[in-house]
């Protein structure tokens, strides 16, 4: 063979590698932990680098996977159906795909990123890196833009609220540098509208409706198009030699099919929110109808009005809008054709969503995506006459939703030494309560030395260093760790069995307390530290432990907690049991619904316990912990034995095999009788 062929072979081969290699993006998780441990190590432009970076990847990665998607869907398009073209198309598809997205990214392989990594993104808390970030490096207005951005996805984060109102008053700080950075360019172009409506500059709000309207559809396209993606059921676990072809696409393209239908409630969602704004897409009409009515154009005035009708057919007050219309021009009109297209191709797929859903053995059931629930009564009726006009409000007004929950608490103790704090009055709630000398202080310190021994950074928190804030490292253990290092001579049994027995303790207190008529089973048990990072406390903005509900998801805008995963909707009671009071901050909170007004402080001690019932009634979180560590037992319950912990199981079966050991050590042999 002749040699020059072959080295010039091996030169094609390295100048492909090389251009793949250039051609490849870095994948976004890496430099997200890359800008994570530089945080740590307090090296902020390398913070700055790395996070920028990372959004900058997140960005490509997602655009690119809608171009492509898109691009190959228009060059390999289904014709008259027959099932040989029918199955060529989606290979041509396929492989188009993969060029063009392994083309601009490189191999797709290494932009697999797990769940967590996506919801950091989603929750935007790149943003909080880089506003501390560029705080350090003096940078205010990107740290005030980096805030900003943070804060519209995180409402709740009562801190940060505080410290960008500190921004505004800082010199080099102007009201341009507030924006969101991440503004959907839809929901944007809506609020803007919003605003010239409000002002009553009625042509510039129907420029902004129109705007809102074609981004709106273009948003529709990509999220569709991002939905091509891969999906999985829970409810089923295939194997693909046990059904059949047909059986398999029709699974995968229901699961499509179904997210592109929940685009909807997608791009009605607020960053950070839980619920979608109500009737979002009509009110674009909504709005429009009257706007251009104010402006003297009544014909497309008619148009949105009759569109609006295509979503709410029976709404008496929009057909007679329609019917005014109607007599001012002497004719009828149409409704737009991007509305009527939208709501067939909606119908159409909540048919075929029915129909894969009986074949897949899952329930499906249709979202009220257009609801309007009260606040328009008469308020956006066109009188009859030319005066007697009424201040128009097309956003309905949310419910006033609250959780209802029975109050029964002041049970006994069962302990001598254990003495009631705090009861739900007195903590402004319900299914509250603080108690104090549940332990003693050498127990206190017994279970603080088996903290430092046993628990690790980032156990019972994924793996995550800092869960919930960069500002603090988390360590923790549960229980059957901790007697398993006890059997294995690397701690104390005694103090390991410690940490059992207390768990224990709390349990019967709060079952009891409560008048709890069914047995508590522990959901999780988790031996616990947090600790201030050192160097890291200046301009601290943040919570150690954001508000929250322990089996909802809390949603402050619509005052509502949604019992939804991935909360832990079966967790019904929650305690904490704290084993020290020498640190700076780390009070316990309570808030109302808001995550914003706060109803009652604890400040951990020793022995102190706080117990409560972890719905949407008990919404709390953990002020900043700003010097030293703050340690405690958190245990959260369940009454329903189906989600009891497993891991609590095995460790009573490692007690109860230790507690037989010690009796057959001290010739305390069990009668056969009672075993049976």
């Amino acid at each position: 063979m002749d040699v020059n062929f072959i080295i010039f072979g091996v030169s094609v081969c390295v100048l492909q590698s090389l251009v793949l290699s250039l051609a490849s993006l870095q994948p976004f998780d890496l430099l997200y932990d890359s800008g994570v441990d530089a945080f740590y190590k307090g090296d902020y432009s390398d913070v700055v680098r790395y996070m920028e970076s990372a959004l900058n990847s997140f960005s490509e990665v997602r655009h690119t996977r809608i171009t492509c998607r898109l691009r190959c869907r228009d060059q390999h398009r289904f014709g008259d159906f027959k099932e040989d073209t029918f199955f060529e198309v989606i290979l041509y598809r396929a492989h188009c795909m993969n060029e063009c997205i392994e083309g601009k990214l490189g191999p797709q392989s290494m932009h697999k990123v797990s769940e967590d990594v996506i919801q950091d993104f989603s929750r935007r808390i790149p943003y909080n890196y880089l506003q501390l970030a560029y705080r350090k490096l003096g940078q205010l207005d990107k740290a005030a833009s980096a805030a900003h951005t943070y804060f519209q996805a995180n409402p709740e984060h009562v801190e940060m609220g505080d410290d960008l109102e500190q921004y505004k008053a800082l010199e080099g700080v102007k009201e341009e540098h507030f924006v969101d950075l991440e503004a959907r360019p839809h929901q944007k172009a809506f609020f803007d509208g919003v605003k010239f409506y409000d002002k009553n500059d009625y042509e510039g709000a129907v420029s902004f409706f129109e705007e809102a309207l074609t981004e709106y559809y273009r948003a529709d396209v990509e999220c569709r198009a991002l939905c091509e993606g891969p999906h999985y059921f829970q409810e089923q676990d295939h194997v693909l030699n046990k059904y059949s072809l047909y059986e398999l696409i029709s699974d995968h393209y229901t699961q499509v099919l179904h997210c592109e239908h929940e685009c909807v409630r997608d791009l009605a969602t607020r960053p950070g929110r839980l619920s979608p704004m109500e009737n979002y897409l009509p009110l674009h009409y909504d709005y429009l109808q009257f706007a251009y009515f104010q402006a003297g154009r009544i014909e497309e005035a008619l148009a949105c009005a009759l569109s609006y009708l295509l979503f709410h057919e029976e709404d008496e007050f929009m057909t007679e809008n329609v019917q005014h219309y109607r007599e001012i021009l002497g004719r009828d009109g149409q409704p737009r054709k991007e509305a009527e297209e939208y709501l067939r191709r909606h119908k159409q797929e909540l048919d075929l969503l029915q129909i894969g859903s009986q074949n897949l053995g899952v329930p499906y059931i249709e979202g009220n995506y257009w609801s309007s629930t009260g606040g328009r009564e008469d308020a956006n009726r066109i009188p009859s006459g030319t005066d007697g006009w009424m201040d128009y409000v097309p956003i309905s007004a949310k419910k006033n939703v609250t959780v209802a929950v029975e109050l029964r608490d002041g049970g006994p103790l069962l302990y001598e030494n254990v003495r009631l704090v705090l009861n739900s009055e007195a903590l402004n709630g319900s299914q509250r309560v603080v108690l104090d000398d549940v332990i003693t202080d050498d127990e206190c310190s017994e279970l603080k030395q088996l903290a430092y021994s046993v628990t690790a950074a980032g156990d019972g928190y994924k793996g995550k260093m800092s869960p919930h804030t960069p500002n603090e490292k988390f360590e923790g253990a549960t229980v059957l760790k901790t007697l398993k290092y006890g059997y294995e001579g690397r701690i104390p049994l005694k103090s390991a069995r410690l940490f059992y027995d207390v768990s224990e303790k709390a349990r019967s207190i709060i079952e009891s307390y409560f008048m709890l008529n069914s047995t508590l089973h522990f959901s999780y048990t988790h031996l616990v530290c947090r600790t201030a990072i050192s160097g890291q406390q200046d301009y601290r903005n943040d919570l150690s432990h954001p508000i929250h509900a322990d089996n909802c998801l809390l949603d402050p805008e619509a005052n509502e907690c949604w019992k939804e995963p991935p909360a832990y909707t079966f967790r019904d009671y929650s305690a904490l049991l704290y084993l020290n009071g020498d640190f700076d901050g780390g009070e316990f909170i309570f808030t109302e619904m808001d995550a914003k007004t706060i109803t009652a402080s604890v400040k951990p001690r020793c022995g102190r316990l706080v117990g409560f019932s972890s719905g949407g009634e008990n919404p709390h979180g953990v002020r900043a912990v700003t010097r030293g560590q703050r340690c405690a037992v958190a245990i959260w319950f369940t009454l329903d034995p189906l989600y009891r912990e497993l891991e609590r199981l095995q460790a009573d079966e490692v007690v109860q095999s230790l507690d037989d050991q010690h009796m057959w050590e001290h010739g305390l042999h069990i009668n056969p009788k009672d075993e049976l």
